[in-house]
């Protein structure tokens, strides 16, 4: 049987009233965002702009502004300043250097303190962090969210969106947390992570909650590094067309990250490896 969303998706909306589209799309083997999700839409000219500018990011993510509007205007692009300032914003793009300020938190939300500093890596599970980038589509975009453990690097859970709201990322917490629990979760000041929903979820699980704060512009930069390798390594080079082929090519990447893939930075084992080894060994001590 043809399992991919452009077949299943007639089963699940056909009228099965007994069972719910969860679990509809649980017993399918279909992911509910390919159900619904249609990516984000602008016009093609924008879109175009779009994607040049992520991968210039990706690539430098040191850039703002000011010196992407440059080099936009170095490749021949007819822009100013102010139209990729509202690109950025709609990418959920900002440069990664030291400033006043970072991410804004909505008003009357609670900050963190930064718990990490000067605090030494040495076990899964000890910090994970987790980010919001976004991804083009040949007709649109998408973000994708991942939470990643800082001592393995391995992508604990991850999940694509249409929209900045937090709700996607609050399914991918529970997911996380349904398979373990860090001692600290560090984030940016990010309005998806500084809701009570995210911090309460988080403070009832025994989580100690860690952001980042002015100046700690690399705090990071682990998921800043994951982006580079999904954008290089899939995103890019494949160019997928609409959310369900994207869900599925990541669907097919992340397992490889995680247990294939070999980091220089892991003398050259997998984050699966490391990950399963740290938490079987911390087991084995307890």
């Amino acid at each position: 049987m043809d399992r991919s969303p452009e077949r299943l998706r007639p089963l699940v909306e056909a009228d099965h009233p007994q069972l719910s589209v969860r679990r509809q799309c649980e017993l399918l083997g279909l992911s509910r965002s390919s159900l619904y999700y249609q990516p984000a839409a602008e016009t093609a000219e924008n879109l175009r702009l779009m994607r040049l500018i992520d991968q210039e990011y990706t690539a430098h993510p040191f850039l703002g502004s000011r010196r992407l509007t440059q080099w936009l205007i170095q490749q021949g692009e007819g822009v100013n300043r102010k139209r990729v300032q509202r690109l950025m914003r709609l990418m959920g793009l900002e440069a990664i250097y030291p400033k006043p300020k970072l991410s804004t938190a909505r008003a009357g939300h609670r900050i963190y303190p930064y718990l990490l500093r000067n605090v030494s890596i040495q076990r899964p599970d000890q910090v994970w962090s987790t980010d919001i980038t976004y991804v083009p589509l040949a007709s649109g975009f998408m973000y994708l969210a991942a939470i990643l453990d800082w001592y393995s690097r391995y992508v604990i859970a991850w999940r694509l969106s249409n929209t900045l709201d937090g709700s996607f990322c609050l399914d991918m917490l529970e997911e996380a947390l349904s398979r373990g629990r860090p001692e600290v979760f560090n984030t940016d000041q990010g309005v998806q992570f500084t809701a009570q929903a995210w911090t309460g979820r988080l403070e009832k699980a025994g989580v100690a909650v860690s952001m980042d704060g002015r100046g700690r512009c690399l705090d990071n930069v682990f998921v800043e590094r994951l982006w580079r390798t999904v954008k290089y390594e899939d995103l890019y080079l494949w160019g997928y067309e609409g959310v369900p082929q994207l869900e599925q090519g990541l669907g097919q990447y992340f397992p490889y990250y995680n247990e294939e893939r070999l980091h220089q930075a892991l003398e050259y084992r997998t984050p699966a490896s490391v990950y399963w080894q740290g938490r079987a060994g911390g087991r084995s001590a307890g």
